[in-house]
């Protein structure tokens, strides 16, 4: 039973964090030591895509679309802020991990760019991934989850920006490139919600999930923000569930204290949902369900000396 949704670096650097691209085995260790201690049985470590400077020539321009000067700004400077990570030195470090005996998979958070799709997958057939979880962070030039531009959403309007969001998570669907929907309902990170549950653009993101072949994912990230649940909502997981899309379970980790974060509460929350498995990788990408224990199954007493004796 796996976290496969975790990240080696932050965003926002703690004081303990290793700088960018340097990989302490202990400071990897400590995220495999959490999870395991919270239940997790195997880490699947997801850097973002964006970040590595080996896909800066397929991707870097993705922000120049729409005439909103504001938003490309925003994106454009992020981007090469974030823009400091090398795939083989990450790679090497998820390996060696693995060498030494971890519970890990090698995997990558793919940022949806879909005019970049052809020049990233080039990139990613190099490396042996044992699997890629996708995500939307952009609308167009907009960082959707990003707080500096949260403004957008009244400029936008919620719903509108709900629609622009699923349908890029229903072209990521059926894209090909991915096995997994990564927090499949960030737009609502912030705490903005439609008047009413958009069930029928969830609908849209469930039959392209069942049509592309993807799992969703569970995550707690949604926990540590404003929003206050896991994602997805509880109406788009039962709808998974009854349309027969695998799960996946996650904590988006960027710190080692976060890695499995709530993990046996997501495990409730997808049984709530109807899910008695999850969907797990082996090393070199085949896909099996393992099942979900009962968090709240009495656990087997030891027997009395007389009933040894029996």
């Amino acid at each position: 039973m796996g976290d496969y949704h975790v990240h080696l670096h932050p965003h926002v650097p703690r004081p303990d964090s290793p700088p960018p691209g340097v990989y302490p085995e202990d400071y990897v260790d400590a995220f495999v030591e959490t999870a395991l201690s919270r239940g997790a049985t195997e880490v699947g470590f997801t850097e973002h895509l964006h970040r590595f400077v080996d896909f800066e020539p397929a991707v870097a321009g993705f922000w120049n679309v729409g005439p909103r000067a504001d938003l490309t700004e925003h994106s454009r400077t992020y981007y090469y802020d974030d823009l400091n990570l090398r795939l083989d030195r990450y790679v090497a470090a998820v390996l060696g991990a693995r060498d030494r005996g971890l519970p890990v998979r090698l995997g990558m958070e793919v940022d949806f760019f879909p005019a970049h799709l052809e020049k990233m997958t080039a990139v990613l057939r190099q490396y042996p991934f044992d699997y890629l979880i996708g995500s939307v962070h952009w609308i167009d030039a907009w960082s959707v989850d990003h707080p500096a531009v949260a403004y957008e959403f009244e400029r936008r309007g919620v719903r509108r920006a709900y629609e622009d969001y699923f349908g890029l998570v229903a072209d990521l669907a059926e894209s090909g490139l991915v096995q997994v929907l990564a927090h499949p309902d960030v737009v609502k990170k912030f705490g903005h919600r439609c008047p009413e549950e958009p069930v029928d653009l969830y609908r849209k993101v469930v039959d392209a999930a069942r049509r592309g072949g993807v799992a969703m994912e569970v995550s707690s990230a949604g926990l540590r923000y404003p929003v206050g649940e896991p994602y997805p909502s509880p109406a788009l997981l039962r709808m998974s569930h009854q349309a027969g899309i695998p799960i996946t379970l996650a904590s988006d980790a960027h710190y080692p204290d976060q890695a499995a974060d709530q993990h046996m509460e997501l495990v409730r929350y997808a049984r709530a949902a109807g899910y008695r498995h999850q969907l797990a990788f082996r090393v070199g990408g085949a896909a099996h369900l393992v099942a979900l224990p009962d968090p709240d199954a009495a656990a087997p007493t030891e027997p009395t000396s007389s009933e040894a004796g029996r």
